[in-house]
This record gives C-alpha cells, structure tokens and sequence, in this order.
C-alpha cells in the first residue's frame, strides 16, 4: 500500500506548511493555555520504530495551526500533487444526484467488474473536514479493492468551511444510496456493504453510520475507524495528556476543523443532532467496528472511549492501540512492522466481516 500512503503523507506535510491562529470559545483558549506545558522531548514519546521517518518531516511533524487565510494556499498544494494511481483495479467517475436536493455528488468507482459479485466499500477521506479529496486517496482505494477483493466507491463530498454539517454527510450519504440502488450494476452484494474512514474520514464514517442506523434505509455490514475524529470538544474543552497530539494533528488544528464543519466553536454547550459521534447518546443497533489508532495520536482517548462505549452498547468491536504511534503514522512510517501489522490487521477485520455475509 505504499503508493497509497505517499499521499496521504503529502497532505500531512502541506498541512504543517501553513500557520496562523484560529477563533476559539473562551473555554477552549482557558484549556489551551493549561494545556501548553512544555514537553521537553515529545520524540522520546515516539516509538523507535517510526522515529526516522518523522524526524525527516519538517519541523519533525510539528506543525503550527490552519486559519481560514491559509487554506486556500493548502487546497491549491494538494490539487497539484498528482494522486499516486495503479493500472489496476479500474477507476472510473461518476455524477451522482445529491441527497434530498443537494448539489449532484462526484464519485469515484473502484474494482467493478462486469459479471462478478463483490462486497463493496464506502471510503471516505481524511483532511480534518477542510481539505483532502477522493481523487488524492486514488491510490489507496486502488489498494483496498485489491487487498479486500471488493469494489470500493468514494464520493467527492463538499468540504467546510464553505458547506456546514450536514452537507459533507448527505453527500456521504447520497453514495451510500446509490450504492445501494445501484448494486446490480456495480456487481456489488447489497448486503456486504462496508463504511470506512482515516481521520476526518473516519469521523464522517462513523457518523454515517449512525444516520444510516437512523434512517433503516440502507444496512451496513462494518465500520473501519482508522484514528477517527470523533469528538469536537478534544483540545477545545477537553483536555489531553500533554504528549499526545504532538506531532501532525494538533489542539488548534482540530478547534479549527471542527468549528468549520459545526459552524460555531468546537466545544460548544450544543451541537447539530448526529454531528459528532462522540456525543451521540444511543449507540445501540451500530454496526460492528474495527477502531485503530495510536498511544499518542490526539484522538487516542476519544477513540478508546468510543470504542468502549460501543462495546458497552453490545456493538462487536475491535480496538487496535499502536504504542507510541502519532496521527497518521502508517502513512508516514509505512515500511515500519507496526504500520504494515496496523494494515493487516484492518484488512482481516474486513475480510473476515464480508465473509461472515456470504
């Protein structure tokens, strides 16, 4: 999955490029001056396995926060990186109708063959709700059809700040239809579809599952959480040990990300209805979850609780906590044991789900 990787490593390293402040709760500014204790060494937190990698990124992943101002020039970087593609399985675009009279959804359709019956994946990319595209994660879709034996469909979903919840999960959502109106077609088992995410992605994964769960339109077989943003109030008012959310993915940039996706500060009293899974009561009726993250990755507590609290709501999951691992760290580190354990470890998870439908 090296090819896939790279890109996902690129966009980390543009992300870091860009600096400036963001618009936070006075709550969340109270937590962020607590919360800037001085870690002497934040690489003695990192596993020996993934320190030559890091230490090669600029700033050794230690990047400064994304504003408004700045994300224009981040977005224009990453379109211009051609998207690490394989000759194989096959790619083709789509234009799909939007959910409930949205705007019409871009897809990619990855891995269909004509005659041949799949499960079938819904990927949805990272980018922390503001940036990254299905057309930049060509490369690792290309890999999970191939790894998995499945086709996978990824939609171009609208990005904040300029589209607020719902709109990124109603595209999300409008694919996920489709897929399923659409199965024949496509040579996909409408009762194998999986859903799955990295970072924001996973994030937008886990939330359209549970609108999924909401709505009984369409049944979801497995949800794979790669270190899945799920919870608005992490680094606004929820604090964290200081080691984690070092490197990559830091406090300003998620209060940043998920205040542009709500449309008011993260951490809020209040947030839309099925906007953060984190805060969504019921988890009950979920489909079974694979949840991996690493020990000092920012999301590494709000993942092990969700995880827990899908376990508690008699939801079949797996958690996988990579010691000393930072947001991202697979992608950056992909030739690492772990990061390669880390992979397989989310293949046989889904493999091992589709099997248990046929």
């Amino acid at each position: 999955m090296e090819s896939a990787m790279l890109s996902r490593r690129n966009f980390m390293i543009l992300t870091g490029a860009l600096t400036a402040g963001a618009r936070v709760p006075r709550a969340a500014a109270a937590l962020a001056a607590k919360e800037s204790v001085h870690v002497v060494n934040p690489m003695a937190f990192v596993n020996p396995e993934f320190r030559d990698a890091l230490e090669k990124l600029p700033q050794q992943g230690r990047f400064g926060p994304i504003t408004r101002a700045t994300l224009p020039k981040l977005r224009a970087m990453m379109n211009n990186l051609p998207p690490p593609v394989r000759r194989t399985p096959q790619v083709t675009t789509r234009l799909i109708p939007g959910f409930d009279g949205d705007p019409n959804v871009p897809i990619y359709v990855i891995g269909a063959e004509s005659g041949v019956v799949k499960p079938a994946v819904l990927h949805i990319h990272g980018g922390g709700f503001i940036a990254g595209s299905a057309r930049g994660s060509i490369g690792l879709t290309q890999a999970i059809a191939a790894a998995c034996d499945c086709v996978v469909v990824a939609p171009e979903y609208r990005l904040a700040p300029e589209t607020r919840f719902p709109g990124p999960l109603n595209d999300n959502y409008a694919a996920l239809l489709w897929m399923r109106t659409h199965a024949r077609e496509l040579g996909v088992d409408p009762d194998r579809i999986a859903v799955m995410g990295e970072s924001a992605g996973g994030g937008l994964a886990a939330m359209l599952a549970i609108a999924a769960r909401n709505r009984g339109e369409v049944p979801i077989v497995y949800q794979v959480l790669i270190y899945p943003m799920l919870d608005d109030r992490t680094g606004s008012t929820r604090s964290v040990p200081p080691f984690m959310g070092q490197f990559i993915w830091s406090r300003q940039n998620n209060r940043f990300g998920w205040s542009a996706l709500l449309g008011e500060p993260a951490g809020s009293v209040s947030v839309p209805r099925g906007s953060v899974p984190a805060r969504v009561r019921n988890l009950a009726g979920l489909p079974p979850a694979f949840i991996g993250v690493g020990s000092i990755d920012l999301f590494a507590n709000e993942d092990i609780e969700y995880a827990m609290r899908l376990v508690d709501s008699a939801v079949p999951t797996e958690l996988l906590v990579i010691p000393g691992a930072f947001h991202g760290f697979d992608g950056i580190a992909p030739h690492a044991l772990l990061s390669q354990e880390f992979t397989r470890a989310w293949q046989n998870a889904l493999r091992r789900a589709f099997a248990k439908q046929t």
